[in-house]
């Protein structure tokens, strides 16, 4: 099988990481691929933001836990003790931002599973940088305030097996003629 393929098919959420930093090898192996992710008009608007400070993670998991839907117990950590988390933002002016950043996140996850490195998908950015903390932070950045978050991906070598794949539901592809 091709290994694109295969790597698509066999990545999973990961919700347990080792208590070490991924390399930087494989960290801008993964970066990099994400600047490849396709985007509306190939305008790569979107932003990638890189978070290795445990300090800084941690304050960024308390202030994601604020936003869960429903109460969640005080030491929960959204990003599953992850040592990198990225948080993609994109341009809130083009209609296709949250597509473009979609399309960031799917490659960088995929990214990280071809080099071995677990992912998992994080919501609540849109809330945080649509917050006056958040745009309080994009502007200590330098990022525009049209800037808007789309998701996180905490990042870091599994410290548990592979979750097995859901069988595929029978309906999901459709030929139309």
């Amino acid at each position: 099988m091709n290994e694109t393929i295969n790597n698509l098919k066999t990545r999973r959420s990961i919700r347990k990481f080792k208590d070490k930093q991924i390399s930087d090898e494989d960290l801008q192996a993964i970066l990099e691929a994400g600047t490849y992710a396709p985007t509306a008009l190939g305008m790569q608007s979107p932003k990638i933001i890189v978070i290795q400070n445990p300090e800084t993670i941690k304050e960024f998991s308390d202030w994601n836990r604020s936003y869960y839907p429903i109460d969640v117990p005080d030491d929960l950590d959204p990003f599953y003790g992850a040592k990198t988390i990225l948080i993609v933002l994109a341009n809130g002016k083009m209609p296709t931002f949250v597509e473009d950043g979609a399309s960031v996140i799917t490659t960088l996850i995929n990214a990280a599973h071809a080099v071995g490195v677990g992912s998992c998908w994080i919501h609540r950015a849109r809330e945080e940088f649509s917050s006056e903390k958040g745009k309080a932070l994009l502007k200590e950045w330098g990022i525009p305030e049209k800037y808007e978050g789309v998701g996180h991906v905490a990042l870091g070598y599994p410290d548990m097996d592979l979750p097995k794949p859901r069988p595929r539901k029978e309906d999901f592809i459709h030929y139309v003629d």
